[in-house]
């Protein structure tokens, strides 16, 4: 009996073992699957604030080509009378392409130094998908960076930005109109947005871009490549 008792014992504990094997094993599979599926969202995450970032917080590459011939928008046009393309050039970050800007200003053109004077409009094709929210808050960053209005202006316009801005994805147009003395007006795809009535954001928003200070100065240039005044307008 005993002797005979061992083997029946022995397969048991070999059972036994065999169950916890297996149940490890299952376990492992489960936490494999569940790090797996982390670093993605992880993965996922970390590229819409890349590109969050990318889309005003960058040292990017311009080009200008001003001879391009498409006429403007049509909120440009019914905006600017006379509208004309000061410059454009395609912001890009590591290569990639996150959206054409186009500088529309009137027969008088715009004096970089004094752009608050005057009217004219920004045209921003975007390349890729972005959220309104985040356009918002990297403005508001590069509002606050160079200096702009004070802590409670910069929190009523950040508030204005985020009800205002939508979100994008490629293909989308968003153009601001910048009205001198009273503000900027929005619009995507040529259906307005609405408007931010406030002389300061204006100034304060499109520094972003024509600001010499500008974290984007080839960009920058490439925008004011033919903003000088046409010859014989007043």
């Amino acid at each position: 009996m005993k002797a005979g008792g061992r083997p029946a014992r022995s397969r048991a504990a070999f059972a036994r073992i065999a169950a916890t094997l297996a149940v490890a094993t299952r376990t492992v599979a489960r936490f494999a699957a569940a790090t797996r599926a982390l670093s993605a969202r992880a993965r996922a995450r970390l590229a819409a604030a890349t590109l969050a970032v990318m889309t005003l917080a960058a040292s990017p590459a311009a080009h200008a080509n001003v001879g391009d011939a498409s006429p403007p928008p049509r909120a440009v046009a019914a905006s600017i009378a006379g509208a004309q393309l000061s410059g454009q050039g395609l912001l890009r970050w590591f290569g990639l392409a996150i959206y054409e800007a186009r500088l529309w200003v009137g027969p008088a053109g715009v004096d970089p130094a004094r752009f608050q004077t005057t009217a004219f409009a920004l045209d921003l094709q975007y390349a890729r998908s972005l959220s309104g929210a985040r356009i918002a808050e990297t403005s508001d960053k590069e509002i606050a960076r160079l200096g702009f209005g004070d802590a409670a202006q910069r929190a009523a316009w950040l508030e204005a930005m985020r009800r205002l801005f939508p979100d994008v994805s490629a293909g989308d147009r968003l153009v601001g109109v910048h009205r001198p003395g009273a503000g900027v007006t929005f619009f995507r795809n040529d259906q307005r947005l609405g408007a931010i009535d406030d002389a300061d954001f204006g100034r304060a928003f499109f520094a972003i871009w024509l600001d010499p200070r500008t974290i984007a100065p080839e960009l920058r240039s490439a925008l004011l490549a033919q903003a000088q005044p046409r010859q014989g307008a007043r």
